[in-house]
C-alpha cells in the first residue's frame, strides 16, 4: 500500500507553515467582514439618527437674535412641538436645529408650560437658555393680603394684572361658575384666598377668580375644614365666618385661638360677639377705623353689640393660620378681649370688671 506522506511534494515542516498562513489569512479575511459590517451599522445608524432627528448640519441662526418675540410652551409640549413653535416665530433657523440642541442637553425635560420672552433669528442653544431662564417667563404676579373683602380683593387683582376691574366685578357675580364648594352656600365673600398668584397673559377674569377659590379649597384641606368643623359641632362655612372675625379683629398668631374660644364662648352663653370689625362691614366701612354712634344705631345683619350669633356671611377672607385657629380654640372660660398696647397685643379675661378696667388704662395710654 502507498503511503500518502508519499504524495505530498513538500516536507512536513512546511506543510505546517503552509497551513497555518492559510488560517492567518482566513481569520484575517472573518476580521474584515466582521468590521465592515460593523461599518455599514454605524453608517445606517447615523442615517436613521439623522432622519429621525434631524441632521447634525441643521440651518441654524449665527448670532444672539435682535428683534422680540413672546412664545408660548402649552402643556404637554414635546422638544418637537417647542421646536416647531421655535421655528415658526422665527426665533431659529429651523426646527431640526432646535430639536438637536434639546436632545442633546438634558435641562430641556425641565422646560416649563407658560408664555416667554425671547428674540427672533437666535442660534437654537441661546433659545434654548432664554427658555430656561425664569427671568424669560411673562407673568402678571399679583399677591392678595389677608384680611380683604371681595371688592377690595377685585381691586387688588386689577391693579396687578391686566385684565379691567369692570370684567372682574363681572365674573364675582357669577360665583356659581367659580367653583366654590357646596358648603358656601354660593357666596364669594370669604372664599378669594389671600396668596400670592402668577396670572398668565390671555387668562380671564374668572379663571383668576377660580384660581383664588381652588387655593382656598387646597387651604381647607390642608387644615381639615370639613373634619375639624364637625368636632367643634360648626359647619364649615360657619368656621370660616369665624376666621373671618379673628383675620380682620387681631393680628397676632399667638391670640387666634383666644378670640376663637371667645368668640364659641358667646355663642354658647347667647352673648353677643361685640366684634367692632363686624359692625364696620355691615356699613361699608370694611377698612377699619372706630365704630360710631351712627354706625350703631343701622340695624343691619352685621350689627352684633346686640344681635346674637354669628354674621350672615364672612367679613373677609382669612389666611390659613386664622382657619387653623379657628379650628383650635384654646381651653377656658374668657368672653372679653381689649387691645392692651400698641404692638398689638390684647387683654383676654372672663371678668366683665377687668375688661373695663383695661379697656379705660388702654384708653388713657393712647393704644386706641
Amino acid at each position: 500500500m502507498t503511503d500518502l506522506l508519499d504524495l505530498d511534494p513538500e516536507p512536513p515542516p512546511a506543510r505546517r507553515r503552509r497551513r497555518r498562513r492559510r488560517q492567518g489569512v482566513a481569520r484575517a479575511i472573518a476580521v474584515l467582514v466582521v468590521l465592515g459590517l460593523t461599518a455599514a451599522l454605524v453608517a445606517g445608524g447615523v442615517y436613521a439618527v439623522r432622519t429621525v432627528f434631524g441632521s447634525s448640519a441643521a440651518e441654524d441662526y449665527p448670532g444672539p437674535g435682535g428683534g422680540e418675540a413672546v412664545v408660548q410652551i402649552s402643556p404637554g409640549d414635546t422638544a418637537g412641538d417647542v421646536a416647531d413653535t421655535l421655528a415658526g416665530e422665527d426665533v431659529v433657523a429651523s426646527r431640526q436645529s432646535f430639536f438637536e440642541v434639546a436632545a442633546a442637553d438634558p435641562r430641556s425635560t425641565s422646560l416649563q408650560p407658560g408664555f416667554y420672552r425671547v428674540r427672533t433669528k437666535m442660534r437654537a442653544a441661546d433659545a434654548l437658555d432664554l427658555l430656561l431662564d425664569p427671568a424669560s417667563r411673562i407673568v402678571g404676579r399679583v399677591t392678595v393680603p389677608e384680611g380683604l373683602t371681595v371688592a377690595q380683593t377685585l381691586e387688588t387683582l386689577a391693579a396687578g394684572t391686566d385684565i379691567p376691574l369692570e370684567q372682574y366685578q363681572a365674573a364675582a357675580k357669577d360665583p356659581g361658575a367659580l367653583g366654590l364648594p357646596d358648603y358656601a352656600r354660593g357666596r364669594l365673600e370669604g372664599f378669594l384666598f389671600p396668596a400670592t398668584y402668577d396670572v398668565e397673559p390671555g387668562t380671564s377674569a374668572p379663571q383668576v377668580l377660580t384660581q383664588l377659590v381652588d387655593r382656598f379649597e387646597q387651604a381647607a384641606e390642608d387644615v381639615g375644614l370639613v373634619e375639624g368643623a364637625q368636632a367643634l359641632g360648626y359647619s364649615p362655612y360657619e368656621i370660616v365666618v369665624v376666621a373671618s372675625l379673628i383675620e380682620r379683629e387681631v393680628k397676632k398668631d399667638d391670640e387666634y385661638g383666644k378670640v376663637a374660644r371667645v368668640v364659641y364662648n358667646r355663642l354658647e352663653q347667647g352673648i353677643p360677639l361685640g366684634i367692632d370689625a363686624s359692625v364696620l362691614y355691615g356699613v361699608g366701612k370694611t377698612a377699619g377705623g372706630e365704630v360710631t354712634a351712627a354706625d350703631l344705631a343701622k340695624d343691619t345683619p352685621y350689627e352684633n353689640r346686640r344681635r346674637t350669633g354669628l354674621p350672615p356671611t364672612p367679613i373677609a377672607s382669612p389666611g390659613e393660620a386664622t382657619l387653623r385657629g379657628a379650628l383650635a380654640p384654646v381651653d377656658g372660660d374668657i368672653l372679653y378681649y381689649v387691645l392692651a398696647s400698641k404692638d398689638g397685643t390684647s387683654f383676654f379675661t372672663a371678668d366683665y370688671q377687668e375688661f373695663l378696667d383695661q379697656r379705660d388704662k388702654s384708653r388713657a395710654e393712647g393704644v386706641f
